[in-house]
């Protein structure tokens, strides 16, 4: 019995390690890189396109943002979470911004709307904790989502399946149908792109229209360029009332019209040179009219219509407001000699002068004035503000540094030294001002390139270490280290070259040539280097040197 539930037990461990080699084959990050892995691939995207390119008669000039982001989602490493920095497979569960098209794990993208909620909502009281809803950025491009738009489940790019299969014949994280997500801007049609990931490409349906100003006769263009020009004059009359818009045709609202012609001002005394676009304008010249008490005159700066009464007509107060007299206009208001009453700068006195006219001098009474933190207590002038030495200790909101201003109200400013924090790319810090929580991703990208440097793919930065360098199509320049004037051709690549396979073709005692493959750099096996110091010593591996070996004896047979 005891056996055989080691065997069960070795029978499940073999069958759960033969299930996670069948799942990481089947990686974005595998380094499958054989032709017919490209192959595939090229199959794939072609079934993808099929039904967009029906539409375009085979043109294909404007899926080339589509297939960018389709190739990363193939290509090995592409694929990368900015949040953990790490590689996205294909059977993991992934979620999709709609505002840049970047793709993150599901649990890192949930983990980060809930730090982000949280740090933006811990400030608050317990009575103003959900009253709003507080949104979540994008990590890469902050696009705003709400708390309701929290991904909670796995959906492909366009959202009709959950959990979708994996498929080694799709696009990975793809369920197979057609998009038919609407297009951006809307025109009323669907895209009709297979499941995919990246922006929609422009609408390809031909639909009839006119040009802007509907002049031309209407003609059959693409639906995502169906707003054109015909360059004829717009001819549409302009606000002012008496010319007519010259520039060509174009969409939208006219400009204002640009000429320039003689207008009078609003009062009719002045004439100037002026866009016809702002007929209404207004001199400096005071109105100057007589008003209807014969005594005065208007003081208005250049207006329109009738100047009205006299402003010192009727009854009037004196200067405090207590006392109303009707006199005429030309006498002014007296003083009534009651005290003035009115309320200070500082708000909590009054005037104790009496009615007078002007401003009210400042508060001089002495106070028991408190500091703005609570801590002192003063007796000084009404009028003069009272701060304390004393530093604030309160943690500001970054909960590391203390605030350290002086007489601090309790509403600390927010911190305003640099994090400084490493990045998760291990290379930058973070620039931002010192924060609670997560850092954001590191913004920057890196090239990593081929040996020869010619062939380039821009990853983010700190996966530079774990990425594998692109394969190069270009033929290796390194020259030869044997004695042949060129190498074998084959293609760029790291480390040594591959040993020379060509024909030697040395010149032999007899006079033949050496039809044996090039031995120049061939390896030999090391013996008799090292002598161990006793039986407990592990012996090492054999080393091989790289050395020329000799031509072997001429074969050629010949008549003795």
């Amino acid at each position: 019995l005891s056996s055989r539930k080691k065997f069960d037990e070795i029978k499940k461990a073999n069958q759960a390690a033969a299930k996670k080699l069948v799942e990481d084959q089947f990686s974005s990050s595998s380094e499958d890189d054989d032709e017919d892995a490209e192959v595939k691939q090229g199959k794939i995207l072609a079934k993808t396109f099929t039904i967009y390119t029906s539409q375009t008669d085979g043109d294909a000039s404007e899926l080339e943002r589509t297939r960018q982001y389709m190739n990363e989602a193939f290509q090995s490493g592409a694929m990368t979470c900015l949040i953990c920095i790490a590689s996205v497979k294909r059977n993991q569960a992934v979620w999709s911004c709609c505002g840049c098209f970047c793709i993150f794990h599901l649990v890192c993208i949930q983990k980060w709307a809930k730090d982000s909620l949280f740090l933006v909502s811990s400030p608050l009281t317990d009575d103003d904790f959900g009253k709003k809803d507080y949104p979540w950025p994008c990590p890469k491009c902050r696009f705003e989502y709400k708390r309701s738009e929290t991904p909670s489940r796995y959906y492909c790019y366009c959202g009709k399946v959950e959990n979708p299969t994996l498929d080694p014949w799709l696009v990975p994280h793809s369920c197979g149908q057609i998009c038919e997500r609407e297009f951006k801007p809307p025109c009323g049609h669907k895209c009709l792109l297979l499941c995919h990931p990246g922006p929609c490409p422009p609408c390809p349906k031909m639909v009839t229209t006119t040009c802007h100003c509907k002049k031309a006769k209407a003609v059959p263009r693409r639906c995502s360029a169906k707003e054109w020009s015909c360059r004829l004059p717009c001819g549409r009359m302009l606000l002012c009332g008496q010319h007519t818009c010259e520039n060509p045709c174009h969409a939208g609202e006219c400009q204002p019209c640009p000429r320039v012609s003689t207008q009078r001002c609003i009062c009719g005394r002045q004439t100037a040179e002026r866009l016809c676009a702002s007929p209404q304008w207004q001199c400096d010249q005071v109105c100057g009219k007589p008003l209807p008490c014969g005594n005065h005159t208007c003081e208005q700066v250049c207006h329109a219509g009738p100047c009205g009464d006299c402003p010192r007509s009727g009854k009037r107060s004196c200067p405090c407001g207590k006392s109303k007299f009707t006199l005429p206009c030309t006498e002014d208001v007296p003083t009534c000699g009651d005290s003035c009453d009115k309320v200070l700068e500082c708000g909590i006195h009054k005037c104790s002068q009496r009615c007078h006219r002007g401003p009210c001098e400042i508060c001089r009474q002495e106070v028991e004035k408190q500091c703005r933190c609570g801590k002192h207590t003063k007796r000084m002038p009404c009028h003069k503000p009272y701060l304390c030495e004393t530093k604030c200790t309160k943690i500001r909101d970054c909960q590391k540094h203390q605030c350290r201003r002086k007489c601090c109200s309790g509403n600390c400013p927010p911190c305003d030294q640099v994090c400084g924090r490493t990045l998760g790319c291990r290379n930058h810090k973070c620039p931002s001002g010192c924060h609670r929580g997560s850092c954001n991703p590191c913004p920057e990208t890196v090239d990593v390139k081929c040996n020869c440097g010619k062939t380039v793919i821009k990853v983010p930065c700190g996966r530079e270490r774990t990425i594998k360098p692109p394969k190069c199509k270009q033929l290796c320049s390194r020259p030869p280290t044997c004695h042949h004037s060129t190498r074998e051709k084959h293609y760029c690549h790291f480390g040594r070259c591959p040993p020379c396979r060509q024909s030697c073709q040395k010149t032999l005692m007899c006079g033949h040539l050496c039809p044996v493959s090039c031995h120049d750099e061939a390896l030999v096996k090391q013996t008799g280097s090292h002598q161990s110091a006793g039986p407990w010593e592990q012996p090492s591996e054999p080393a091989f040197i790289q050395t020329a070996l000799p031509c072997p004896p001429c074969e050629v047979p010949i008549p003795v």
